[in-house]
């Protein structure tokens, strides 16, 4: 019988020796698991978070209404001249940006035409007024004359009655003195006739003349008006904007040369939304003197703070609500009018004045808001909560928010006084946690007010 061959019988005893090999750590493996024994359970500390808070207390706050506009002057005026020539002279201080006393001669243009024109209509005028005087008087002096032809006439009818009655009656005289008595009586009834007509005359006669008189005294009053104008005076005290006029140039009625601007009082043209304007501008009771159409009442004039975005917080001028100026109806904005007198504009907390053309922030305060507690705006969350202390625990607490302004939330009602809240800026707490806080750290929610971001004090 043959025997297997070796290779074989090596495979077998690998094949055992590995088989008790992996048995016997299986064994050992099992051995050891048995014999371990379970880790001890330790429950890890409770973490608290360092919070700040702040303790709840009513109060009434003004409400402060913002909006954003630009400074512009109270007038800006195109000057245009009202009478034709060359321009012969122009003030030394005639630049842009240069202010101008009021009353000081702009621009002058050459008179002499209209110097001959108003001497020539002076004389004119001269003419009818003596014309008028010399017709009123012969007005006078033939009156009397025509008495005196009246009486000639009727001495003369009375002479001619005698005669003729002589004559014929009587047989007394002869026909020649009638007839000579009857000519002397149709030369005084002629003179007579003819001056009552010159007479009735004078009274159109004056009244044209006295219309002619008036004719030339009007245009004198045009001549002499234009002989002012040719000196273009400051109408107030002025800036100069824009200019467009030199020496030696020819101006003429109805184009511009200059345009000035008066900056005694800034205006800033502030649009606001309409729910600001409605829920928190005060109006003036109408009285019954004012007028009764449909548009806003009078505003309040209240004091406003006026800040030039350009500069810090710190600096502002103080002006105040003037009006209504519009309603925009794609915007829904109400646009109101603040003015500051140029004495402000100069003396604000600014290291520079107010001037037309900045871009401007204005704090209006409105009406108050009774009763309602302040907090950082960052402490209320999107969904109208905050998050309250209760006995060293978070915990969650919805509120109604009357009003955010700058960086402060107001709050109508959702806690009491005295509740207090968490003002740590916190992401998402698990309500419950533990808090940790210093209680002398605690501050009233009323000392928020002086805090960056609170109202002004108007």
């Amino acid at each position: 019988m043959n025997s297997p061959p070796k290779s074989l019988s090596r495979l077998i005893t690998t094949l055992v020796i590995g088989s008790a090999i992996l048995l016997l750590a299986f064994l050992l493996a099992v051995f050891l698991v048995r014999r371990r024994e379970p880790p001890e359970q330790v429950m890890p500390p409770e973490l608290s978070l360092a919070v700040e808070l702040v303790r709840m207390t009513p109060e009434d706050v003004p409400m402060l209404i913002v909006g954003r506009g630009e400074a512009v002057p109270i007038e800006v005026v195109p000057m245009t001249p009202q009478v034709a020539g060359e321009v012969i002279r122009t003030h030394e201080h005639l630049f842009v940006g240069e202010v101008i006393p009021a009353g000081e001669t702009l621009i002058e243009i050459d008179p002499r035409d209209y110097e001959s024109r108003l001497a020539q209509i002076r004389a004119q005028a001269a003419q009818a007024r003596s014309g008028l005087a010399r017709l009123r008087t012969q007005y006078t002096s033939d009156g009397k004359r025509l008495k005196t032809l009246e009486r000639n006439c009727d001495l003369s009818h009375n002479d001619y009655k005698r005669l003729q009655g002589l004559f014929e009656n009587e047989e007394v005289g002869a026909l020649s003195n009638v007839e000579r008595a009857e000519m002397t009586y149709n030369r005084a009834r002629d003179a007579q006739e003819l001056m009552t007509q010159n007479v009735s005359l004078y009274p159109a006669r004056i009244i044209e003349a006295e219309q002619g008189l008036l004719a030339a005294e009007a245009a004198l009053e045009v001549a002499e008006l234009n002989l002012e104008r040719t000196a273009i005076k400051a109408p107030f005290d002025a800036r100069i904007q824009e200019k467009r006029v030199e020496a030696g140039q020819y101006v003429a009625p109805g184009v511009p040369v200059l345009t000035l601007a008066n900056d005694a009082t800034i205006e800033i043209i502030v649009p606001l939304d309409s729910r600001d304007v409605r829920t928190g501008l005060r109006f003036n009771e109408p009285t019954a003197t004012e007028t009764s159409l449909s548009w806003f009442d009078t505003v309040t004039p209240v004091s406003c703070r006026v800040f030039w975005t350009e500069a810090t917080a710190s600096q502002y001028w103080m002006g105040q609500l003037d009006r209504i100026v519009s309603f925009n109806q794609a915007t829904r904005t109400i646009t109101v009018a603040i003015r500051v007198s140029a004495e402000e504009a100069r003396a604000g907390t600014s290291e520079l004045p107010l001037v037309a053309g900045m871009f401007c922030r204005v704090e209006i305060p409105g009406i108050v808001m009774q009763q309602v507690y302040r907090l950082p705006r960052w402490s209320v969350t999107f969904e109208n909560q905050v998050y309250v202390a209760n006995e060293e625990r978070l915990s969650y607490r919805d509120v109604d928010v009357l009003r955010m302004q700058h960086e402060q939330a107001f709050i109508q009602s959702g806690f009491n006084s005295g509740d207090l809240v968490i003002t740590t800026r916190l992401l998402n707490p698990l309500p419950g946690s533990k808090i940790n806080y210093v209680e002398e750290a605690i501050i009233s929610s009323t000392d928020l007010k002086n805090s960056a971001g609170g109202e002004s004090a108007l």
